[in-house]
């Protein structure tokens, strides 16, 4: 066995979730995933079950483990009771912890993940806050959008939620304390560790692409993540 492997063998999901693959490709059949990008569960296991480092360190460095929805489909009809969505979750892990993730267009997408959901849950208590999604960054979302996020109180208001505001109902304010607990989970559990991870290994990347990165969400390097798409994710029909 090779030190990378060992690496990963020693974490608990992996350990549940590896027991025998006998490579019937179950997983693969009802992966929503594998319908439509270029990603089959069976391979992920094939290239855990040979050991092979090198094999695995191309996996971390790829964009494959970050197509999987973590719907867990795969746990529900292996045979085996294998759980290759565990096991995409340790991969993921040592992907951000190498700085492995940054070697793909999905991986470096990790960045704006930390810097919205992750930054949302620590600050607001919410994983999605309307208020941040800015529509410079999200275009997509139309005119209609722009109107809504620049009278995001007043449409909140209408729609019944107690946006921003303390007191029960939806969207409120989130106490302080709450948000300190939030923090300390985040600490304990080493959340707060791999988002430093994260920024370190992005802000290499960034300065070797040449690419500017600051605290901003209109950065050079973040606007490249948001909207680079190599079109080789899709699974050809």
């Amino acid at each position: 066995m090779g030190e990378l492997y060992n690496k990963l063998a020693i974490d608990v999901r992996f350990i549940e979730g590896l027991k025998a693959c006998l490579n019937c490709g179950t997983c693969t059949a009802i992966c929503p995933a594998a319908e439509f990008y270029n990603y089959q569960p069976r391979q992920i296991v094939d290239v855990l079950q040979t050991h092979d480092d090198a094999a695995i360190e191309n996996l971390l460095k790829s964009d494959t483990i970050w197509y999987c929805g973590e719907c867990m489909s795969c746990v529900t009809r292996c045979p085996r009771g294998n759980a290759p969505g565990l096991l995409i979750t340790v991969l993921r892990a040592a992907s951000q912890d190498l700085g492995y993730f940054t070697e793909s267009e999905k991986g470096r997408q990790q960045l704006a993940l930390k810097r919205t959901v992750g930054k949302w849950i620590l600050q607001y208590g919410y994983c999605l806050y309307p208020s941040e999604i800015l529509p410079e960054m999200h275009p997509e979302q139309g005119p209609i959008w722009e109107w809504e996020h620049e009278h995001i109180e007043g449409v909140m208001d209408r729609l019944g939620a107690n946006y921003n505001k303390s007191g029960p109902g939806i969207l409120r304010k989130i106490p302080q304390e709450d948000l300190d607990e939030i923090g300390r989970i985040f600490d304990e559990t080493g959340g707060t560790e791999r988002f430093n991870t994260i920024e370190e290994y992005s802000k290499q990347k960034a300065a070797e692409m040449g690419l500017n990165l600051d605290d901003s969400p209109n950065s050079d390097y973040m606007k490249h993540i948001y909207t680079t798409n190599n079109k080789h994710h899709g699974k050809k029909l």
